[in-house]
């Protein structure tokens, strides 16, 4: 079996069980951050942290032993447009908000039935791709140069000791995680938060590692669902005349792996729109999410976790980006 092969087999594993990890435990960073304005728990906040956590120590673990050169992923290059890159945050940010959950949710949503994240997936893949390569790309291209900043260094260790800010970082985030009484919601949270953390090494192992092929080298990737929805939209129309991809396998494992739980667990059904207005609200977001991710260069998975788990600079500018985005257009859906 060719690297390639063996990649795409390991892909879609890796999403089977981001997708039946999602289906059990409800993993959502926007759901997390929902419950902690509003003075609930904050569980999901903390398996959030908790995931961030694992995901940068086994992502510096392995790059520091030479098993995935990091430096050639996208979140690692050190010029990046300083407008494009959080005001695609925020626009990410608001259309999670009006959506109720990220790309990678709405995945495994639809998996259980959810017709609503449908047409949220279809409106993000598309919006993804005409910022990419279709009618917004023009313009994407020609503000790119006019905004573009090179730093000396692209990530959050640069001029520090890497491996003493690692060892802060993530105690910071393990103390945040595992504050607070336990009870059985919590220590669910928890569990999901590092499973998915060990996915997004599992991934970077998977094109860095075996996807390592002089001959046919893969680009170096963990976990996003941005520009990989719109592949996989594109891949069901032409397939013939594309090849299956490490993004489009986990795509479609996400969503299949959310099918089998829901279904093993008896909790498919489907649902869908209570209202046009609801309906409008999954639109804009869908588009929001579409176009601002692509602008942020990822999403809360992507960026949050593959992305910070580089200590990537640029990825930091996008979080915070979603995160005040999602924040205003909370307050003012909430008011």
């Amino acid at each position: 079996m060719m690297n390639t092969e063996l990649v795409l087999w390991v892909s879609l594993a890796i999403g089977l069980l981001f997708g039946i990890c999602g289906q059990l435990s409800g993993f959502c960073f926007y759901r997390g951050l929902t419950e902690r304005w509003s003075g609930r728990s904050g569980y999901k906040l903390q398996g959030f942290a908790l995931a961030l956590a694992v995901a940068l120590a086994g992502t510096q673990l392995v790059a520091g032993n030479g098993l995935v050169n990091l430096s050639q992923s996208l979140y690692l290059n050190p010029t990046f447009s300083w407008l494009l890159v959080p005001v695609g945050g925020l626009m990410f940010g608001a259309g999670m908000t009006l959506a109720n959950g990220c790309g990678a949710r709405a995945l495994v949503l639809l998996g259980q039935g959810n017709l609503r994240s449908l047409v949220v997936l279809l409106c993000l893949g598309i919006a993804a791709y005409m910022t990419l390569t279709g009618l917004l790309a023009p313009l994407r291209m020609s503000i790119a140069p006019l905004s573009s900043l090179t730093l000396p260094a692209a990530t959050l260790a640069d001029g520090l000791p890497k491996t003493i800010l690692i060892i802060v970082i993530v105690a910071a985030l393990f103390v945040f995680a595992l504050r607070r009484r336990q009870d059985g919601q919590r220590l669910n949270d928890l569990l999901a938060g590092a499973f998915v953390g060990l996915l997004i090494v599992a991934a970077w192992l998977s094109t860095g590692w075996l996807g390592d092929d002089p001959f046919e080298p893969l680009p170096i990737s963990s976990l996003s669902f941005v520009a990989p929805i719109g592949e996989t939209i594109q891949y069901a129309m032409i397939s013939t005349g594309m090849s299956p991809r490490f993004t489009i396998m986990i795509v479609v494992g996400v969503l299949v792996g959310s099918l089998l739980s829901a279904l093993l667990r008896r909790r498919w059904k489907l649902e869908g729109f209570e209202s046009p207005h609801q309906m409008l609200r999954s639109i804009a977001g869908g588009t929001l999410m579409g176009v601002g991710g692509v602008l942020a260069l990822g999403c809360t998975i992507g960026q949050g976790l593959s992305g910070l788990s580089t200590l990537s600079i640029s990825s930091l500018l996008a979080v915070v980006g979603i995160v005040i985005g999602s924040r205003l257009c909370w307050t003012r859906k909430t008011a």
